[in-house]
């Protein structure tokens, strides 16, 4: 295995003069379907690992959603066509003679993940679920099957893994916005806050600009007025999140499609726009790292859903991030950290054919290599235990 420590020398991101950042919330058609691949693939972990011992083979990462429709109205509107959402991809379904209900561990995980997300959804009357799941192929599920003699998990894909660390102030003031609209304790108050919340921000030189998209829920506005002063709400709640994460000069906007002379605003019944403005699919919404940066590296792999034992573009994702974050914490002359994992079909998935760790440092490279081979080893040898930690929700890849 060659693990290299390199220097990082391009300009810093956050030095640059422009910056942009976007975070797809918990509500976004997106979110939702890698959320829902992510927790089948839990519930399928947990399942396998009860019955047999171990996880069986799966990559249920396949999702699709097709927006319904709706007719939203100040009070409370309606949905009238259903949210359909296609649950896909590949699992074992029978082992040793035992069956395994997949299809309907599949449509009870996800009107489970939609009743504890979606406030505002009814999953058994604004959703028809449907399941496309079949067995895997004979050559991918014998190398996975291989590991149980081996005792080695054995890499299913040759393929690559990123990440980076740390976040610098838009990163935070973007993701930390999303997550504290999205905060179950935060609806309680404001039930008229949907899920479906988009951030996106852009620094220009010392000045940060955020455009929140955020899905009123309906029956929790009263009108025009009503709407416009919870609008403003989420512009202050926005705000101040911003300002525990940077110094810089910030500016929120909200929802700047509406219309108010009209009465053309963003409402729905739901809380999404997946009731009939938008539809979605597992990869397009944030990376493992819960965002989408493209002034930094990033892999196009779409993580949700495929299994955690030896998917290594689930896998070296999670860790690439792991390895980076640890750098920069334990190495204290480290400001900043790239990682960049790949590996080899067949071959063993703590084995990585190569990792290039890049840093900015001060200091020469060359004296850090013994302190981040440590870091890049303990890494790869907890791995085996990113499963666990994605079952619990430590871990998330969205």
């Amino acid at each position: 295995m060659n693990i290299k420590v390199t220097p990082l020398d391009t300009m810093p991101v956050y030095a640059q003069e422009i910056e942009i950042v976007e975070r797809k919330g918990l509500g976004h058609p997106d979110t939702i379907c890698d959320a829902l691949a992510e927790k089948l693939s839990a519930e399928l972990c947990k399942f396998y690992y009860e019955k047999f011992g171990f996880v069986l083979h799966h990559n249920v990462d396949k999702n699709l959603l097709v927006g319904g429709s709706a007719l939203p109205k100040f009070g409370g509107g309606e949905v009238k066509e259903p949210i359909e959402i296609f649950l896909s991809g590949r699992a074992i379904k029978e082992y040793k003679g035992v069956e395994i209900p997949v299809d309907e561990i599949a449509v009870e995980s996800a009107k489970e993940w939609l009743r504890e997300n979606i406030h505002a959804i009814d999953p058994e009357n604004h959703v028809r679920i449907h399941t496309y799941i079949r067995p895997g192929s004979v050559d991918l599920v014998d190398i996975y099957m291989r590991q149980l003699k081996e005792g080695v998990s054995l890499s299913n894909d040759t393929s690559f893994g990123v990440g980076y660390a740390p976040f610098d102030d838009l990163e935070n003031v973007v993701y930390h916005i999303e997550k504290r609209l999205n905060d179950k304790e935060l609806k309680k108050i404001h039930p008229e806050i949907g899920e479906d919340i988009k951030v996106m921000g852009v620094r220009v030189g010392e000045k940060i600009k955020v455009t929140v998209a955020c899905a009123f829920v309906d029956r929790f506005v009263k009108d025009v007025n009503d709407y416009a002063q919870k609008r403003e709400n989420v512009k202050k709640i926005a705000t101040e999140v911003a300002k525990k994460f940077t110094d810089r000069e910030v500016e929120v906007e909200v929802n700047t499609g509406d219309d108010l002379e009209r009465g053309n605003v963003y409402i729905t019944v739901t809380g999404t726009s997946a009731e009939a403005g938008d539809d979605g699919e597992v990869g397009r919404g944030n990376r493992v790292n819960g965002l989408i940066t493209p002034y930094r590296p990033m892999s196009l792999e779409a993580a949700a859903g495929k299994n955690p034992i030896t998917h290594v573009g689930k896998l070296y994702n999670i860790t690439s991030n792991e390895i980076a974050r640890k750098v920069v914490e334990e190495i204290p002359e480290i400001e900043e950290a790239y990682v960049y994992m790949v590996s080899q079909i067949g071959k063993p998935v703590n084995q990585p054919l190569a990792v290039d760790v890049k840093v900015r440092s001060s200091e020469p490279t060359e004296a850090f290599q013994p302190k981040v081979e440590v870091i890049v080893r303990d890494c790869l040898a907890d791995m085996k235990n990113t499963w666990k930690k994605l079952v619990s929700g430590e871990v998330t890849v969205y």
